[in-house]
C-alpha cells in the first residue's frame, strides 16, 4: 500500500514536471531576431575540426555566407594536413576570395581534449575581440552571427534572468537535423524536445551557469580571466567549465533566441548508446545532485510503475493521460525548435515515430543508472577515464 501510494505521488509530480517544463519552453521568444544592424562588432570564428561527412561542407558554408556588418575571422584548425575536412575548407577559401578565412595545421595535440587543444592555438590567431566558437557539425541561418553577438552589446532584445550582471557568454539551443536512423530518432528527442526545454526548465529556478556547447560567444577579456583555453585542456565538458568559471568571475550567460542545426553521419543503436552514456556521465559528474533528481521527471517510468505494482482503472487511466501529454508535448515542441511540420515520412519529426519519447524514456532511465556505475566514456573512438573533478584521463599508450 506504501509502495502503491508513493509511486502514484512519483507519477502525478512527473506530469507536473512535464507540464512545467513545456511551459517555460512554449513562453521562450524561440527565432526572434535583434534589429538588423543593431550591434555589429568585428568577430573571430574558431572552429576545430576533424574528418568530414556528406554534410561538412554545406554545415561550413553556411558560416562563409553570413549577413554581418562587422568583419569576420574565419580560423579552422586540423591536426593533421591528411584531415579530409581540409579539401573542403580549401574549397570554400576559394569560393569566398573576400573572406578573412585561415586553415590553420595545429602542432601537437596538448591535453586530453582534442578539441581544446586546436582552441588553445587558434586563439593565439585571433584578430578580433569578440569569438565565436563552434562545432565542427553545427549549420547556421545567415543572420546567425548578427544574433549571436547582439546580447554581448547589451541588447535589449535577449531575454535576461541577470539584467545587473554583464554579459559574459552566449550560446544558443540546437537541433539534431537529420535523423537518419531508428536510434537517431531517439537521440532526436532526447535533443529536440527534451534537452532545450529543460535547460529552460533550470533557468526558471535559477540563472544558468554552464554553457551550451554548438556555439559560444565569449570576448578575450572573459576568457583571459578564466586562463583562456589552456585551463580547460583536460575536461570533458569544455563548454560546461568554460561557461561555469565564466559566470564565477560574475558575468552572466545569455540564451541566444536564435538556434542553430547539427547534422550528423548516420548512427545506429551502438553510437548513439555511447554518446548518450558519455552525455550522461558528463552531466552526473558536471552537477551530480540535479542529475540524480533527474529521474524524477521522468513521464513514463513513474505512471507505468505505479500500474505494474497495483493495477487498477485509476492507475491505468492516469499513465495513458500521461503517455499522451508526453508524446503531444514532445511532438510540439520538436515542431517549435525545428519550424518544421510534422509529416508521414522520413523527416526531422515524423509521425511514424509518434511513440519514441515514451521508448526514449525507459532507455533514460537505463542510461541515468549506467551514469553512476562507471567512470569511462568513448569519445571519437578513444576509451577514456572520467576523473571526479570533470577531467580526463587518456588511455595508456606503449
Amino acid at each position: 500500500m506504501v509502495l502503491h501510494t508513493v509511486l502514484g505521488a512519483l507519477a502525478l509530480l512527473s506530469l507536473v514536471l512535464l507540464l512545467w517544463q513545456w511551459l517555460v519552453a512554449v513562453r521562450f521568444p524561440l527565432h526572434q531576431r535583434v534589429p538588423s544592424g543593431s550591434f555589429a562588432p568585428a568577430v573571430t570564428l574558431l572552429k576545430p575540426l576533424k574528418g568530414a561527412d556528406p554534410t561538412s561542407e554545406d554545415s561550413l558554408r553556411s558560416w562563409f555566407a553570413q549577413n554581418h556588418s562587422g568583419p569576420i575571422q574565419l580560423l579552422f584548425g586540423v591536426a593533421s594536413a591528411d584531415d579530409p575536412v581540409c579539401v573542403i575548407v580549401r574549397k570554400l577559401i576559394a569560393e569566398f576570395p573576400s573572406s578573412d578565412a585561415q586553415l590553420i595545421i595545429c602542432g601537437p595535440l596538448t591535453g586530453a581534449n582534442a578539441k581544446v587543444s586546436k582552441l588553445i592555438q587558434l586563439e593565439a590567431l585571433a584578430k578580433h575581440d569578440i569569438l565565436v566558437i563552434s562545432d565542427a557539425d553545427v549549420r547556421v541561418v545567415p543572420d546567425f552571427v548578427a544574433n549571436i553577438v547582439a546580447p554581448l552589446g547589451d541588447s535589449p532584445f535577449t531575454p535576461d534572468p541577470r539584467p545587473s550582471a554583464s554579459c559574459g557568454l552566449v550560446n544558443c539551443f540546437y537541433q539534431l537535423a537529420n535523423p537518419s536512423t531508428l536510434a537517431m530518432q531517439w537521440e532526436a528527442v532526447a535533443i529536440n524536445a527534451d534537452f532545450w526545454s529543460q535547460v529552460l526548465q533550470a533557468q526558471s529556478l535559477k540563472p544558468i551557469d554552464f554553457a551550451l556547447g554548438a556555439v559560444m560567444a565569449t570576448r578575450k577579456q572573459q576568457l583571459a580571466e578564466i586562463g583562456g583555453f589552456a585551463a580547460l585542456a583536460d575536461c570533458l565538458a569544455d563548454d560546461y567549465q568554460l561557461g561555469n568559471r565564466i559566470v564565477r568571475k560574475g558575468y552572466r550567460i545569455a540564451l541566444s533566441t536564435v538556434p542553430v542545426e547539427c547534422w550528423s553521419e548516420p548512427m545506429g543503436w551502438a553510437a548513439v548508446w555511447k554518446h548518450q552514456l558519455r552525455w550522461a556521465r558528463t552531466i552526473r559528474v558536471c552537477q551530480p545532485l540535479p542529475y540524480f533528481f533527474s529521474i524524477l521527471s521522468n513521464p513514463t517510468l513513474w505512471p507505468l510503475l505505479w500500474f505494474a505494482v497495483k493495477p487498477s482503472s485509476l492507475s491505468i487511466g492516469f499513465a495513458l493521460i500521461c503517455f499522451a501529454l508526453r508524446i503531444t508535448t514532445a511532438l510540439q515542441l520538436q515542431h517549435r525548435l525545428s519550424r518544421k511540420p510534422i509529416t508521414n515520412h522520413q523527416s526531422p519529426i515524423t509521425l511514424w515515430y509518434f511513440w519514441m519519447p515514451l521508448i526514449k524514456d525507459l532507455l533514460q532511465t537505463a542510461i541515468w543508472l549506467l551514469a553512476f556505475l562507471g567512470n569511462h566514456v568513448e569519445w571519437r573512438g578513444q576509451r577514456m577515464r572520467l576523473r571526479r573533478d570533470g577531467t580526463l584521463v587518456k588511455p595508456q599508450t606503449s
